[in-house]
């Protein structure tokens, strides 16, 4: 493609620079709108300079992803609300069998979650379920923090709904889902698993032995916070995600809180049942873990039992005619959103339209509730649809100046997937675009240039290229604390948590992402080439 006339190639330029700083930048001083408004004030741009028209603004939406986007929060937030999450927070710990256990379970968890309700879903509900493992076998937070984003992130390269670039991917490239999944299994539990053991590995003392408490407060207390500026979607995630973001307390009430939530050991029980009683005033959605677990095993039968009673007296009422208990129809009702949901991965799996099923889904949710919907599309995170028009209508009036295609003719010789080398260099070039730019804006810009230089090798390195993007752009989040937003809403969800509060600072997040990040994507390009 040539280049665009030289006045639109100037003003396209300062209409991309423009939404690139808002993006990576929300919080800037000049322009504190966030990053939602900074992408949609960049697309306005390109229209108000002519370098793109209204109709073509128009048509640069991509409706089948937006409409992915909503019925997944939709599904997701009903998920939330039938305690599906709050489950897994306790299969964390449930017969735990020391840290690096622990450490396992939060991987596997963290992984499996996000390929099917988002990474940063994930790391919201569950950041503060780790922060309470940390605290129950009283170690420092970091090692299990550094477990649930890595994981996160990389078990949502999996699946065309883990994460937002791959629901554009999936839709561009018009991948099956199963196929997607198939594609990108193999690298993605060899990635877990190896991640684990690097966890493992690089925590190996601090798991093996507790610190005591004086120690774990002191780590904490001089960890600094560093102001860190979002990337992509990271300001309008955080800003979704903030539960109660009235509660959130400042850096000097955090160290206190941090000094007295690891110094619990060995204390009175009646402290203990105190403790856990104060705790359970706050409407956190947390696991508390004071009362030991071989408490909680010996009353299962017992539980099991009364289940039982419970449900054959329940079923009798219902069977005659009678009216059953709320209880009851709170579990039958959370039982039907887990079979819509599992019906809606279903239907993905075998081939059908991605956006309409999950919008399907969302409306029998809607009509299963059977009540009104408008509290819970309340909690659908608008801005992030925003965000994505605005990006869309950006990305596409820059690649109409012509200037990201230039830069592809001279990458494209170098960047073959039917070659070792090429796939080095465009692994390269995708890991440093996702973050500096953010992996979203990476995948649409390179999309369609990877895609269409591998087609002419065959159909099947079209599709190679395509998961290889997936990858790389996803899994390069772990390479810095700024490089995704599960990592942010992990460092700021532990900072800002009342009782356990934690700071996860860039350069400790750093020293494992670099060594991980490299290891894994480098194990995940030999398997998904293979």
């Amino acid at each position: 493609m040539a280049l665009a006339p030289t006045i639109n190639v100037v003003l396209g330029s300062i209409a991309f620079t423009v939404f690139w700083v808002l993006v990576v930048f929300p919080a800037v001083r000049f322009l504190p709108i966030g990053s939602g408004a900074g992408s949609l004030l960049g697309a306005t741009l390109m229209v108000i300079f002519g370098v793109i028209s209204p109709q073509q603004a128009y048509d640069a939406i991509d409706l089948p992803i937006l409409g992915l986007l909503f019925g997944t929060m939709v599904v997701t937030i009903y998920l939330e609300r039938a305690d599906l999450f709050k489950y897994l927070g306790k299969l964390l710990a449930w017969k735990s069998r020391g840290a690096k256990d622990l450490i396992f379970r939060i991987c596997l968890i963290s992984a499996l979650s996000s390929a099917f309700f988002t990474n940063d879903t994930t790391c919201v509900v569950l950041t503060e379920f780790v922060l309470n493992v940390a605290r129950q076998h009283n170690l420092p937070p970091h090692p299990f923090l550094l477990a649930l984003a890595s994981s996160a992130n990389i078990g949502s390269s999996v699946t065309p709904i883990g994460n937002p670039q791959n629901l554009v991917i999936a839709v561009q490239s018009k991948i099956p889902f199963g196929k997607f999944l198939l594609g990108l299994l193999p690298a993605v539990l060899v990635g877990v698993f190896v991640n684990t053991l690097i966890i493992i590995a690089a925590f190996w003392k601090i798991l093996q032995t507790p610190k005591n408490a004086e120690s774990v407060a002191s780590e904490g207390a001089h960890s600094h916070p560093v102001k860190t500026p979002s990337n992509g979607l990271n300001s309008v995630n955080i800003e979704i995600n903030s539960l109660e973001s009235s509660r959130i307390i400042d850096t000097s009430k955090d160290v206190v809180d941090l000094d007295e939530s690891f110094n619990f050991q060995q204390k009175e029980e009646t402290e203990s049942l105190e403790s856990s009683e104060r705790l359970d005033t706050t409407k956190h959605l947390v696991i508390y873990l004071d009362e030991p677990f071989q408490k909680e095993e010996t009353r299962i039968p017992e539980r099991f039992e009364t289940g039982k009673k419970e449900f054959t007296t329940q079923l009798k009422l219902f069977l005659a005619g009678k009216e059953v208990s709320e209880k009851w129809k709170h579990i039958n009702w959370k039982i039907c959103v887990y079979l819509i949901t599992m019906g809606m991965l279903i239907a993905l799996v075998f081939g059908l339209n991605m956006s309409w099923t999950a919008i399907t889904a969302a409306l029998a949710l809607i009509v299963l509730d059977f009540k009104d919907a408008r509290p819970s599309l309340a909690k659908v995170s608008y801005s992030i649809l925003i965000f994505f028009c605005g990006m869309f209508i950006t990305v596409d009036g820059f690649n109409r100046t012509g200037i990201p295609s230039k830069l592809w003719e001279i990458m494209k010789p170098y960047s073959r997937v039917d070659h070792v080398g090429g796939m080095a260099m465009l692994s390269l070039v995708i890991l440093v675009l996702s973050n500096l730019v953010s992996n979203v804006p990476t995948v649409l810009l390179l999309g369609g240039q990877v895609a269409a230089s591998a087609a002419a090798s065959s159909p099947s390195e079209e599709r190679k290229a395509w998961l290889i993007l997936a990858w790389v752009s996803t899994v390069a989040g772990n390479l810095t604390l700024l490089g995704s937003a599960a990592n942010l809403i992990v460092c700021e969800q532990a900072r800002h948590s009342p009782h356990l509060a934690y700071n996860l600072t860039f350069w400790r997040h750093l020293k494992f992402g670099v060594p991980s990040t490299l290891i894994v994507i480098a194990i995940g390009l030999l398997l998904i080439r293979g």
